[in-house]
């Protein structure tokens, strides 16, 4: 009786140890197997702007070790420039529970911060965060769960530079969507910097993409050249900005560097990939464990010059060789 008990024992024991569910069997790669991380990118619509500072994101984030099929996992909703789109996509990532939420641009950062209280938000390409209520001061963290970057350049240097394109200037056109606190913001700082100078702003609000190229329009020997700011509607559209422009010879100069390749002759901006690497990098440290509220929001590093020559002449308008000179970047026809 006892030798089958311990015959019975022994069995038990043998077929445990060759079991594949034993621990010491475990294939070395499941133990290793990464923790996928998911981030939510929401973008209020498809300019070349935007598209490169998310594609700075991208890029941030893999400088910092998370590279989208091996351990992060990008979820990307495009509102196509819809402010109501832009609130479902936000409640939908208010749902998901995502570790980060990326918000590229106004309209689509203030849906976000409004509707998400527990999952870390990061914010890009805005103007005045401050302004837009998504954080209370660029001075100091937040405090709560949200961070990110402004893509606000002072507007001293790119007054200088529409100073150096046209010593005697008077008269500065601005076509702006009422809807975009970015926009409105802008144009107050304008006013408030130029009033003291004698220049004057004449501003023509377009409400849709469709109103844009008849704002260009009704500036037509009213100003001596049109600026256009990081304003999603218009830049969104600014194929129909150049082609009015060139028709009625207006000198187009911008804050969006990337305009310059659609029309505008000058800009004097930040590199809005290099805006999303920074961006990236500030998600990664979230990722790795830092909390949003201790993270300090961020400016752009720096501003540069990019001209187009051909797009000048198209306007009825020469670049002065100088500026030429001074370009970091010289770029042909849009």
């Amino acid at each position: 009786m006892r030798t089958a008990l311990a015959i019975t024992v022994l069995a038990a024991t043998l077929l445990a140890a060759c079991s594949p569910s034993s621990s010491s069997q475990q294939p070395a790669s499941a133990a290793a197997a990464p923790v996928v991380k998911t981030v939510a990118i929401t973008q209020i619509v498809e300019h070349p702007a935007l598209d490169a500072s998310r594609k700075g994101i991208e890029a941030g984030l893999a400088e910092a070790g998370f590279k989208v099929g091996d351990n992060l996992k990008i979820d990307y909703q495009n509102a196509q420039g819809s402010t109501a789109t832009a609130g479902q996509i936000a409640k939908k990532f208010a749902a998901d529970k995502p570790d980060v939420i990326v918000a590229i641009s106004t309209p689509s950062a203030q849906p976000v911060v409004a509707t998400v209280k527990d999952v870390p938000v990061v914010f890009n390409a805005i103007i005045d965060p401050v302004a837009a209520k998504l954080v209370p001061s660029m001075e100091a963290p937040s405090g709560t769960n949200v961070t990110g970057m402004s893509d606000y350049i002072p507007f001293e240097p790119q007054f200088e530079l529409m100073q150096k394109l046209m010593p005697n200037l008077k008269r500065i056109g601005y076509v702006y969507s009422p809807g975009e606190i970015n926009s409105t913001t802008m144009l107050a700082r304008m006013q408030a910097y130029l009033a003291p100078k004698n220049i004057e702003v004449l501003a023509v609000a377009a409400p849709r993409t469709t109103d844009v190229a008849a704002a260009v329009r009704s500036l037509n020997g009213k100003v001596d050249l049109l600026y256009t700011s990081f304003d999603n509607g218009v830049v969104s559209t600014y194929e129909s900005v150049y082609k009015v422009a060139t028709e009625i010879k207006l000198p187009l100069v911008a804050a969006d560097t990337g305009t310059v390749r659609r029309g505008a002759m000058a800009a004097y901006g930040p590199d809005f990939y290099d805006l999303g690497v920074q961006t990236g990098h500030m998600v990664a440290r979230i990722l790795k464990g830092e909390q949003p509220g201790t993270i300090m929001p961020e400016h752009p590093k720096s501003g540069h010059l990019v001209v187009n020559p051909t797009a000048a002449a198209a306007l009825g308008f020469t670049l002065p060789e100088a500026v030429v000179k001074e370009a970091k970047e010289v770029v042909g026809q849009p």
